[in-house]
């Protein structure tokens, strides 16, 4: 088999105190606070990747499983190219549909219909092409009476539906999802299964996010466990979710 993705050896590192400096409020605040001597130093480094190697095979369902906090949004958004490594390196064969903080991409001032241009041109979608694909959109959305209505007005589950519709009107090579299942109504999570089986069983490469191992589970080829930004056990899926589920049940 091809392989479509190759991570090698992936760190990602954060400075935490870097961070909470860009607070003005926070900065006077620290002027008046005392301080202690690893504090004064601002070193407070979090990684929240260390040395993950992985590949996936064209046509393959990898699923990520771990707890919050265990790496697994972090390292979509580095295969998505949305963030760069601190060290390592990413190799990508096929162009990536990330289905990542859906919705990242709307002007909450504009409407919905305005939105579904703004937001496929960000995907790279050409205006003739969204004017070809605008009815499947609109009707997989299920939002035909609040296309003139402002996206702020929109309940998160809303906006998810029309993202989710928007991002899944081409066949990409690669799709990476982040618990997208889990947001919105039932029925629109069973609509959202059922497109993202039919792009799998068309060839689709997929990375898979969820906290639901029943998902995992019915969807994946294989699997790989992350906590503390660290790999634990990949393979098998049935292997991997009940080694995960154990280690779960037993805290």
């Amino acid at each position: 088999m091809d392989s479509m993705i190759k991570v090698e050896d992936v760190s990602m590192k954060f400075n935490l105190g870097i961070e909470k400096n860009f607070s003005l409020k926070l900065f006077f605040i620290n002027m008046f606070k005392p301080k202690k001597k690893d504090e004064k130093k601002g070193n407070k480094d979090f990684w929240a990747l260390k040395h993950v190697n992985f590949e996936v095979e064209r046509g393959e369902v990898v699923g990520f499983v771990g707890g919050n906090g265990a790496g697994k949004s972090t390292l979509l958004k580095v295969v998505s190219g949305v963030m760069k490594p601190t060290e390592g390196k990413i190799t990508v064969a096929g162009n990536i549909c990330p289905m990542i903080e859906l919705g990242a991409g709307f002007d909450m001032d504009l409407t919905a219909r305005e939105n579904i241009y703004l937001n496929g041109s960000i995907l790279g979608y050409s205006r003739e092409f969204i004017d070809q694909k605008f009815d499947e959109i609109v009707s997989f959305s299920e939002l035909q009476d609040f296309l003139e209505v402002p996206v702020r007005n929109f309940s998160s589950g809303m906006v998810a539906r029309l993202a989710f519709s928007i991002a899944t009107q081409v066949d990409p090579e690669i799709l990476i999802v982040d618990e997208i299942l889990s947001v919105g109504d039932l029925n629109f999570q069973q609509k959202s299964e059922a497109k993202m089986r039919s792009m799998i069983t068309g060839g689709t490469t997929v990375l898979y996010v969820s906290h639901s191992i029943d998902s995992i589970r019915s969807l994946c080829d294989k699997v790989v466990w992350l906590d503390h930004g660290k790999v634990v056990m990949s393979g098998n899926t049935e292997k991997v979710c009940q080694a995960y589920y154990d280690s779960q049940v037993s805290k």
